[in-house]
């Protein structure tokens, strides 16, 4: 593991950075779950967490782990949103600026609520003007830190603190040996929750889950080198479609997953159905995939338990209401 972006050691570090300021999700259960499964299921809810996703774990780390003469001036990133949210959040609690570029047709309520958080929101026409370009003029002239959303060690390192708490939470409920399926877009919480897990539960195996259409990641895998997705568009599950692994994220996964798995739009809707209904919980297209697997995949997973991770929770309620009717409830 030595050849990797980050190391367990760098995770634990993370984890002792975000102590007292992140929650420790717990890990759920219903009967019910596990009845239409065919197995045990414990579903790890980081859609429980600040700004209703992992992303705050990430933010947090990379920016705690700036030198503070250079985390002073502030951080920029690029989101349309849970990123996006979890940098300003972090941010704000560091007592920093923070400028997030966000395309003009980003979700109004995922452009006021980063707002709220106090980031300056720089909107963009992603048709005919360059973000990248508008962001590092920005970061030039103001001096301000880059937060990548994925493909950067300390996000890597601060979203596997996620897998730390699984290995604890799993050995607590007697379980040595399942798969961990999560939500995967560019890799950044798959990658971390391999890299703890392959030192602190050995027995449990990561995989990717991603919507059909878009599974660049479960393509890379089986091909043993990067492929990218045909189109961006086109998924209800939009906060993990991303073009293709990350340069950093891509080697942890092809070293340390199994195969990855893929569901449909309807599939994750029905799961964040029975999210709601059996375990309370609100969960958004993207973060239901690994739930969604669990459930309907179940001749593609091996053992008596699985485990979950529910990345997300920020959901308008159009399409939450659709969720809901798409189980008759």
């Amino acid at each position: 593991m030595s050849d990797f972006a980050i190391s367990v050691a760098d995770i634990e570090a993370a984890a002792d950075r975000l102590a007292g300021h992140i929650r420790r999700t717990p890990l759920l259960t219903s009967p019910f779950l596990d009845e239409i499964a065919g197995r045990r299921v414990f579903v790890k809810p980081e859609c429980l967490q600040h700004t209703g996703s992992f992303k705050a774990r990430g933010a947090w780390s990379a920016i705690s782990a700036l030198e503070p003469e250079v985390r002073a001036k502030g951080v920029i990133a690029f989101s349309s949103g849970n990123h996006a949210q979890g940098v300003a959040w972090a941010a704000k609690m560091h007592g920093i600026p923070a400028v997030i570029i966000m395309p003009s047709d980003a979700p109004a309520l995922k452009i006021a609520n980063t707002r709220a958080y106090g980031a300056e929101v720089v909107l963009y026409d992603r048709l005919t003007e360059d973000r990248d370009k508008i962001g590092a003029e920005m970061a030039e002239a103001r001096g301000l830190s880059l937060v990548k959303p994925f493909d950067a060690p300390m996000v890597i390192a601060g979203q596997g603190t996620t897998g730390l708490e699984i290995a604890e939470q799993a050995a607590e409920a007697g379980v040595n040996r399942a798969d961990v399926l999560v939500c995967c877009g560019g890799g950044g919480l798959t990658s971390g929750i391999a890299l703890a897990q392959a030192d602190r539960a050995p027995g449990l195996r990561v995989r990717p889950v991603e919507p059909e259409g878009f599974d660049d990641v479960a393509r890379s895998l089986a091909a043993g080198e990067i492929r990218r997705n045909d189109t961006m568009g086109g998924s209800l599950c939009d906060a993990i479609v991303t073009p293709q692994p990350g340069d950093l994220t891509f080697p942890i996964m092809s070293a340390l997953c199994g195969p990855g798995l893929a569901v449909s739009d309807d599939e994750a809707l029905s799961a964040m159905a029975e999210a709601f209904l059996r375990l309370k919980i609100v969960a958004e297209p993207g973060g239901a995939v690994a739930l969604a697997a669990a459930l309907n995949r179940k001749d593609r997973i091996e053992g008596d338990a699985v485990i979950a991770v529910v990345s997300g929770g920020n959901v308008d309620p159009a399409m939450y209401a659709r969720a809901l009717e798409a189980i008759g409830t």
